[in-house]
């Protein structure tokens, strides 16, 4: 069983030799309240991809210091729990990667927060350069207070789009996707829709092959089919 599996990832990274066109430089912003899944359920995708094509992928922030998960006022944390994790970043919006090619925006309620306003001007003034913009939950906010969704289709989270879409009055919202993809621009709903978008962003840039490996070593069961989201349903829209 190894052996066939090792000679699969062979055959697919001889696809990928000498391949220049590939994205290599991907970055992720986070920022004060951002939810875990939405950033680690791409990035687990990411890394697992990082072990059969060079990539290189930046942390950005404000500041460098580590950025909690933890509600930012008592109202968004009702319980008074201490129940959250930090990641660190690697580079400030002020100094970001200088070859960025894909940006990863996730969600949280940290995206309701007026602080949010540096991580919006930051995705407004990095986007003419880069090659694909993929959102996740309600970090299509993010992008659309940026204006990079103006004129194009979308969708975001299904238990938050009333006040997710108003953010976007110039956005073709699109209620019963599990993603949409508009151009370079990836958007999903809510939370764990991020790993189906990723790995359709995957697929549609390295390949089938690869991507179902990916898929299949994070033992993950893909929704596959782009125009239907149960939570849609769920939430009367």
């Amino acid at each position: 069983m190894r052996l066939i599996v090792a000679f699969l990832f062979t055959s697919v990274l001889g696809v990928f030799a000498g391949n220049e066109s590939l994205p290599v430089n991907f970055g992720i912003v986070v920022f004060p309240s951002f939810t875990v899944l939405d950033v680690f359920g791409p990035l687990e995708a990411l890394n697992m991809l990082a072990l059969q094509v060079p990539i290189n992928l930046a942390v950005i922030a404000p500041t460098l210091e580590p950025v909690t998960t933890k509600p930012q006022s008592a109202t968004m944390n009702p319980q008074n729990s201490n129940c959250s994790e930090s990641l660190v970043p690697t580079h400030t919006f002020d100094e970001p990667p200088a070859d960025l090619e894909v940006l990863i925006i996730p969600g949280g309620i940290g995206t309701r927060s007026p602080t949010i306003n540096s991580t919006v001007d930051f995705v407004a003034a990095a986007y003419p350069s880069l090659r694909y913009l993929i959102t996740v939950c309600t970090g299509a906010t993010i992008a659309a207070k940026a204006g990079v969704l103006d004129g194009k289709n979308a969708t975001t989270n299904k238990l938050s789009w009333t006040w997710a879409t108003s953010t976007g009055p110039n956005v073709n919202w699109i209620s019963h996707a599990r993603w949409v993809v508009d151009g370079n621009i990836y958007t999903t709903s809510g939370v764990s829709a991020g790993i189906d978008g990723f790995l359709a962003f995957m697929e549609d840039v390295y390949g089938s092959n690869i991507t179902t490996m990916i898929s299949n070593g994070m033992e993950y069961e893909r929704h596959t089919n782009a125009s239907y989201d149960p939570f849609a349903d769920l939430y009367g829209l």
